[in-house]
Parts: C-alpha cells; structure tokens; sequence
C-alpha cells in the first residue's frame, strides 16, 4: 500500500466525514466563530472609519487645533486672527475656518436631537459634505441652509428638501441630502457653510474651532507644521493623518468602546478554536488504530501530521466559506442603519488567515496525541 499524497487527503476527508454529526458541530463552531468576529471586528472598523471620516474626508494637509484638542468632536475656540496669522507663515498656501459643533435641534413633533452643525467656507468646499445624493452644494449660499444625511430622516422628523427646522432655535432649511455620512456620536452632523454655522450654533464672528491648513505644492507639511508651532506655541497643529489617528485613538482607548470590540472578537476565536480542538480530538481518538497502522507501516509522523493537519483545513475551508457569508449578508443588511459594519476585502483575508490559524492550533492537541501511539500496539 502506498502513503500517497492523495491517500493522505482521502484519509483526511474520510476521518472527518465518517462521523457526519459531529463534523457537524465542527462546522457550526467554526461558522460561529468567523461570523462573530467578522462582524464584531467590521464594527470596529466601522466605528473607527465613522470617527475620522470628515478628518480623512477633508481636503487639508494640516489642521489647527486648540491646545489639548483630542478629537474631532471635542473642540476648542480659536480666534480668527490665528487664522490670518497662519497665512503669513512660509509655505502655507490656504488657511480656511472650519467648525464642528454640537446643537439641538426641535424635531417636528416636539423632541430634541442632538445634531453636530459642520461649519466650513463654501467659497472652497474645504471640508464640506460629499457624497451629495439630492440638492446642489451651492444652495448652501442660501441663507440659513444646511445639508444632512438622508440615513437619519427618520431620527430627525425630515422629509424633504425645503423643510424648515429648528436648531437652537433658530430657523433653518434643509437643500440638500447626503448618502453614507455617519456619525458615531448619534448626532447626525448638519453641514452648512460657515456664517450659517456661526448664526445656528451663536459663535462670535470672531471665534471658530479649527482652521484647515493646505500648504504649498513644494513645502514640506511637517516642517510648515514645525513653523507654525513656534509661531504660535498656544495653539496645536497636526498632519491629518495625525490628527485623524488621535481622534480614533481618544474614543478607542479612553472610552474602552474599541478595546469591548476586540474582547468579543477575542471570545470569537477561543470558542471556535475550543469547539475545534475537542471535535478534531474526539475525531483522532476514534481513529488511533489506523494510525497505529500507518505507523506499523513505516510512515512518518510528517505523514500523520499532513493527514491531522489537512483535516483542520478542510474543517476551516467549509466553515469560514459559511461564517463569511452569514457576515455579509449581515454586513449587507446593516448598509441603511446607523451603525456602520465594514468588511473589506483585507478583513476576509485576514479573518481566513485566522481561522486556518485557529483550527491548525486546534489540530495540535491532536498531533502530539497520535504521536505517541506505539506502533506494535496494532499487533495486539
């Protein structure tokens, strides 16, 4: 008899099918552990997409914030001569005002929400909206304008565009709807242009929270950024990649929202790799003469590790293929809702890499079992 590679595959195939209940549960375990964390880790993603979208949305190489800003949604007054000031330092080629500020707003039949009023200069669209899907970003011109989501319609009693509402009691109307812009706060954001801003939200024309900093072609934005910090030692400016990985951090770290994400994940991965390890275990032990046998016979233990070892893959094959495809369908079906579940392409990757980790760990307990059986043990 021959130790083939295709008579160690056929071996693996048959171990793990000749008991189809509890290969069965194999799969359930698996299935459950990949739909788990891929949708607990596509929340993670989502929540810190979500959190530095405008950041990494807007188009400005450099951001000027209050000293000690930690995140977008925590702002500081600045005055507006810090502004001019800016445009005055080597390399700076465009210093635009920019406003992120939380309002209420009166929904239509009496209630309150909570909006996030995005203030910016039209005359640039320097970090205005995208994605516009209804309205004409120029009708933001008009007095008292604004443009919102048309995920949060509903949350805030809006129907069409033309409807007037209330925001700090002041008027306000609605021109225009994007599509997909979330926010992680709940307080879906109200972009207008910045006079608009000031007037709903009862900024001084003199204040404002940030100022979007584009520099010149050939400058180099960390040494503007350098300059701009000795010029004024008050005020912090980070990259916007900087600034965008401080406001993810602040509400990953400080608020324990992310790290909650990945302890689930984390569970995720031990039950899938605990249901694993007991099935292919279980699956091993039953089958210890023939392995006994294939010692007898003369093959290797790399040949006994390649028949362990492709039944776990096997395993993994048929459960992540299901346990992803029950995230996307679930991934799918979150699109509309207000919290954002990501699974891009280097996530399923990923999340296969680790699910062939976990049931080739699985596979382990197994090995060093099987390794030990004595050979002359068949002929007893």
């Amino acid at each position: 008899m021959s130790l083939s590679p295709g008579l160690r595959d056929l071996l693996a195939w048959r171990n793990l099918a000749h008991d189809k209940v509890r290969f069965f549960v194999t799969l359930i375990g698996i299935v459950f552990s990949v739909t788990l964390m891929a949708v607990q880790t596509g929340l993670l993603t989502g929540f810190v997409t979500t959190i530095s979208k405008i950041v990494d949305k807007t188009d400005a190489d450099l951001w000027l914030v209050g000293r000690g800003v930690r995140s977008i949604d925590l702002p500081a007054n600045i005055p507006e001569r810090r502004r001019f000031q800016v445009l005055g330092v080597d390399g700076v080629a465009a210093a635009d005002p920019f406003m992120h500020v939380f309002a209420q707003m009166k929904r239509p039949d009496g209630g309150a929400e909570s909006v996030a009023v995005v203030g910016f200069d039209l005359a640039t669209g320097r970090g205005g909206p995208w994605a516009l899907a209804e309205g004409d970003i120029a009708d933001l011109a008009l007095p008292d304008a604004v443009v919102m989501d048309r995920l949060y319609k509903k949350k805030l009693g809006v129907e069409r565009i033309g409807q007037t509402i209330e925001v700090n009691g002041r008027r306000a109307r609605v021109v225009g709807f994007t599509d997909g812009i979330r926010t992680f706060t709940q307080s879906p954001h109200l972009f207008a242009d910045i006079k608009t801003a000031r007037y709903l939200t009862g900024y001084a024309e003199d204040r404002l929270n940030y100022v979007l900093i584009e520099t010149a072609r050939d400058a180099d934005p960390q040494a503007v950024a350098a300059r701009i910090r000795a010029l004024l030692p008050d005020i912090d400016v980070y990259t916007k990649a900087e600034f965008s990985t401080r406001s993810s951090m602040y509400w990953l770290v400080t608020t324990g929202a992310g790290f909650s994400l990945v302890i689930a994940s984390a569970l995720g991965l031990i039950v899938g790799m605990v249901v694993t390890a007991q099935t292919l275990y279980a699956t091993t032990m039953d089958r210890l003469p023939e392995y006994a046998t294939l010692r007898a016979m003369g093959a290797p233990g790399s040949y006994l590790y390649g028949v362990i070892l492709r039944q776990a893959a096997i395993a993994a094959v048929f459960g992540f293929g299901a346990g992803i495809s029950i995230a996307a369908f679930i991934v799918h079906g979150a699109r509309d809702g207000s919290a954002a579940i990501l699974l891009p392409w280097q996530l399923a990757v990923g999340l296969g890499l680790a699910t062939f980790a976990m049931c080739a760990a699985a596979a382990v307990i197994s090995i060093r079992r099987v390794m030990a059986i004595d050979p002359v043990s068949v002929f007893k």
